[in-house]
């Protein structure tokens, strides 16, 4: 590891951060809309929902629909979406080697995600990364999820890591949030699902990156000082 640099563990974000899966959410979705009758809408409309949820993805899906309940629809999208959670899903290029990279550089690498533990497991399973992570953290390992620091915390506690050794990087406000909160830095990873409307910069994060790539050089104080 870089003598320069403070952190000595990394936590991820899932959803838009270390793996693309809202290519098989999308389609989970077009599939309860065409068991209903319903035409399919552009995938390119919906993408940057990904990190919203099951319920915020039908909610979105179905605002077509006035008369729609999206709570209603929810355990069938999650039920469709675990028998294929990995047929278009695959981490963003880059991901990969940029893993090896800080493994090889001596950081802990963790997960915490507001995905069901019983949904995370599988996928990083098909990511071969069953055994990547010294920590993963899924959104029902503790009572509250993200935005609340909860589930950071349990990570830094897992790791035997004080928060100010660990950074966060995610693609959604509540990451920000959550990692604010408690107290570990954070990185926004641009690649993910931000919404077109939003600016990043105004989540209050320590840092933003353009690529995977520039997490290494960024932790060793190389860029983005």
């Amino acid at each position: 590891m870089s003598g320069s640099s403070q952190f000595k563990a990394v936590l991820f974000d899932l959803d838009g951060t270390l793996v693309d899966t809202a290519p098989d959410l999308v389609e989970t979705l077009m599939a309860l809309r065409s068991r209903r009758g319903l035409p399919s809408l552009d995938p390119g409309t919906l993408r940057h929902h990904a990190s919203r949820g099951a319920l915020g993805l039908l909610e979105a899906g179905f605002s077509d629909q006035a008369e729609s309940e999206p709570s209603r629809m929810r355990d069938e999208f999650l039920a469709h979406y675990a028998r294929n959670l990995w047929h278009l899903s695959r981490p963003f290029d880059g991901i990969e080697p940029m893993l090896d990279r800080l493994a090889n550089a001596g950081f802990a690498l963790g997960v915490v995600t507001n995905k069901p533990g019983y949904l995370t497991r599988p996928l990083l399973e098909q990511a071969g990364w069953a055994g990547r992570f010294v920590c993963v953290v899924a959104g029902d390992t503790m009572a509250r999820a993200k935005p609340y620091p909860d589930p950071v915390l349990e990570a830094c506690r897992r790791l035997d890591m004080d928060p100010a050794s660990c950074v966060f990087v995610g693609d959604d406000r509540r990451d920000v949030e959550a990692g604010r909160a408690a107290r570990v830095a954070t990185i926004v990873a641009s690649w993910g699902y931000i919404p077109p409307d939003e600016d990043a910069l105004a989540w209050g994060a320590d840092w933003q990156i353009e690529r995977p790539g520039d997490l290494l050089a960024m932790l060793a104080g190389e860029v983005l000082e």
